[in-house]
Parts: structure tokens; C-alpha cells; sequence
């Protein structure tokens, strides 16, 4: 089991450095299977497609995101600081390969690769539902349906720009993202406050129309 778990991290490895040197679209899985010597079959029962290696790509991005929380003193920072921290060390898994996660997300969204672009909105939904746990955004019903559009926009607007940031070790994406997340705690507080208002008056109702 743990030479198929090397394997599989060993052809993600070469594929990325692969694409460095040419592009995503351009990489071929012979071309990998050539430069570990191993069969197009070994690959295949690892990445069936392609864009198996896109998602194994962002799953270690997931994967780097979770890991922050067990920096200590995580849980003890304010819910944006916490989010701020999960975002970027997402962000940072991917900074070695920037160019090829750029064209990951191209390939996925090419008009002729409808599948892959539902693939690709599942890919961003499961993320941002990483991002809360990890967080522990932990709202439910309407407050949480407009918390995700709220984070997913922050995200996705957030990841566009860290696209073309070449300062040091990301600095200005994290003083946007900093920004951003400054910017939705009003709006975050409105939605929690006229929640928490509803579910009172609700209550309310509740004790009229329920005799003692």
C-alpha cells in the first residue's frame, strides 16, 4: 500500500515538473510514464484521466489548509484571522506550481470540457466546505447558504489575484485577502444579528400560538 501511495505521489511529482517546463495542456501521461519508466497502465490505475491529477494537485492544497489548524493558538484567533490563515496556507501549497495551477483551472473551464467544469464548481464547493470546518464557521440554514456565497466570492476573487502576485511569499495577497475579510464583518454581523432576530421572533410566535 505504501509503494502505490509513493507511486501515485511520484507521478503527480514529475507531472507538475513536466508542465513547468512546457505547459499543462501540453504534458502527456507518456511523457511521464517515460520519465519514472514505468507503464501507461501503472498510471492509469492511479489517474484514470488527466484531470485526476488536477484534483490530487488541489487535494494537497486541501489537505495543507487543514493542517493549519493544529498550529497552536489557532482555535484562539477571531473567525476572519482563522479564515485568513486557512486561505492562504491553501494558497501557499500551490505557490511552487502557480503557472500550472493557473492552467488547471483553464483546462477545466474550456467550453468544450463541460464535465470538467461541473467537476470544477464541485472542486470549489467541497473546498470552501473545508474552509468552514476548518475554521469552525459553524452556522446553519439561510445564515450558512449566505456565509458560503460570502466566502466562496472572497475566495475565488482572492485566488485571481494571488494569480498575478509576484511580491515576496505572497504579501500583497494576503493584505487583500486581510482587506476582504475586513470588509465582510459588517456584513457578516448584519446577517448573524437579523438571524439571531428572526429565530427571537420566531420564539415568540411560538409561545402565542402554544397554550401553557
Amino acid at each position: 500500500m505504501a509503494k502505490n501511495a509513493d507511486l501515485q505521489e511520484n507521478i503527480l511529482n514529475a507531472a507538475m515538473q513536466l508542465a513547468e517546463a512546457t505547459s499543462w495542456e501540453k504534458l502527456h501521461l507518456h511523457d511521464v510514464a517515460a520519465e519514472l519508466n514505468i507503464s501507461l497502465e501503472q498510471i492509469r490505475q492511479h489517474y484514470p484521466q488527466k484531470d485526476g491529477m488536477v484534483e490530487a494537485w488541489y487535494d494537497r492544497a486541501d489537505a495543507s489548509a487543514l493542517r493549519i489548524t493544529e498550529k497552536p493558538g489557532f482555535l484562539e484567533l477571531d473567525i476572519y484571522d482563522r479564515l485568513h490563515q486557512v486561505i492562504m496556507a491553501w494558497l501557499d501549497a500551490l505557490a511552487e506550481h502557480k503557472t500550472i495551477s493557473r492552467d488547471m483551472l483553464l483546462y477545466k473551464l474550456e467550453p468544450a470540457h463541460i464535465h470538467l467544469q461541473v467537476l470544477g464548481m464541485l472542486r470549489i464547493s467541497r473546498t470552501v466546505q473545508w474552509f468552514r470546518e476548518a475554521a469552525q464557521q459553524d452556522s446553519t440554514h439561510l445564515q450558512r447558504i449566505f456565509e458560503e456565497i460570502g466566502l466562496t466570492t472572497i475566495y475565488l476573487l482572492t485566488f485571481l489575484y494571488w494569480m498575478n502576485d509576484k511580491s515576496e511569499n505572497q504579501q500583497r495577497t494576503r493584505a487583500y485577502l486581510k482587506r476582504k475579510l475586513k470588509r465582510a464583518k459588517p456584513c457578516a454581523k448584519f446577517i448573524q444579528n437579523w438571524f439571531g432576530r428572526s429565530d427571537s421572533l420566531r420564539g415568540k410566535e411560538t409561545k402565542i400560538i402554544i397554550p401553557d
